[in-house]
């Protein structure tokens, strides 16, 4: 049976589900999900992210955390954690990149957080010779400072829409009708959650709600605040959703999200305003919101790249100069890929963001 038999008789059976229980079926069904099943990244995959991009991202990331541990006096035992590690590449290149820093690996625990059976066996190969260890849960990272990346996590939990009608609102669902699945809206009710966006939507406005970030990062917030620590969220979205953001990647093409389902890429753009009202709650100090070129830049990518450029010639160069335009330009991921930084109250923001 494909996913989408299995969803067409799950609604037939049940009625019409929500986005949130969709987006779940597609990229986590233990036999059928897309990231259950497969590796999605890289050219072979149906997309890329920045550090399979280049190199230059992880390292300069990897200095930013490493100077944080030594503006917070260099506590003797810390983990190094990431949500969704991806093949591993990221943590690889920051543990390269932080090899000389007088006992940061030393006193640095590895911690990956991983739904992807398949990822996680790229990341057990990329990451051999670091000794580190998976959780299932951010309740489950040691408590102790938490120096952590979540890079392109968020955008694939699972999220719920609501259209904006009057006072209420109306949740899309996902229903099927000829063999096909089709959008739909559920009755008009209200919705305590969405209280302080009637103040900036109008009717037919649809906004996302991801109740699965908010534990997330209340539980890193609460860790940082406590036992010290910085987390880089970097991910594309804005302060607040507004619109339909979400959209399925495959073979490196935007695709109709219910047309492949567990076969593509299922996402949607990042409220990050969310994130910063469930740190508050713990105490836990927030940077401001920095498009991903501004961060990058101020943490001197391009002179990494200059000096990458030294050794290069012909093709290579001509890929390392993409690959820093990819990262930090305006029209590429500069600005469309923002980043929020975590950090206790009484230190300073990490480096390349501002409080």
């Amino acid at each position: 049976m494909s996913l989408l038999d299995h969803l067409i008789a799950r609604i037939r059976q049940d009625g019409p589900i929500s986005v949130a229980d969709y987006m779940t079926e597609c990229l986590l069904h233990p036999t059928l999900g897309y990231y259950t099943t497969r590796d999605p990244l890289g050219t072979q995959g149906d997309f890329t992210t920045a550090p399979e991009i280049s190199q230059m991202f992880g390292e300069v990331i990897g200095l930013c955390l490493a100077q944080s541990w030594m503006d917070q006096g260099k506590p003797s035992r810390f983990v190094l954690g990431e949500l969704g590690p991806g093949r591993g590449t990221l943590m690889a290149d920051i543990l390269r990149a932080t090899r000389r820093v007088p006992g940061f690996h030393q006193a640095a625990q590895i911690v990956l957080l991983e739904a992807s059976p398949e990822l996680k066996n790229k990341q057990v190969e990329t990451l051999r010779d670091y000794a580190p260890k998976w959780v299932d849960t951010i309740t489950d990272f040691p408590d102790l400072p938490l120096y952590l990346v979540a890079n392109e996590f968020f955008d694939a939990l699972p999220i719920r829409q609501f259209l904006r009608d009057g006072d209420g609102w109306r949740e899309r669902l996902v229903g099927a009708s000829e063999g096909a699945l089709t959008f739909g809206l559920g009755p008009r009710v209200g919705q305590p959650a969405l209280k302080d966006r009637l103040a900036d939507t109008t009717d037919d406005d649809l906004v996302d709600l991801c109740s699965a970030a908010t534990p997330i990062v209340t539980t890193v917030a609460q860790k940082i605040a406590t036992f010290g620590g910085a987390t880089l969220i970097v991910d594309y979205g804005d302060w607040r959703s507004l619109g339909d953001t979400l959209q399925a990647m495959r073979n490196h093409k935007h695709s109709n999200p219910l047309e492949t389902p567990g076969q593509a890429d299922l996402t949607s753009h990042v409220d990050f305003e969310a994130f910063a009202l469930a740190a508050r709650t713990t105490g836990c100090a927030y940077t401001r919101l920095t498009p991903q070129g501004v961060f990058l830049e101020r943490l001197g990518i391009t002179t990494r790249a200059q000096t990458l450029a030294n050794s290069l010639d012909g093709s290579a160069l001509e890929d390392l100069i993409a690959a820093h335009r990819r990262l930090t330009h305006p029209e590429e991921m500069g600005n469309l890929f923002k980043v929020l930084g975590l950090y206790p109250a009484h230190s300073a923001p990490p480096p390349g963001l501002e409080s």
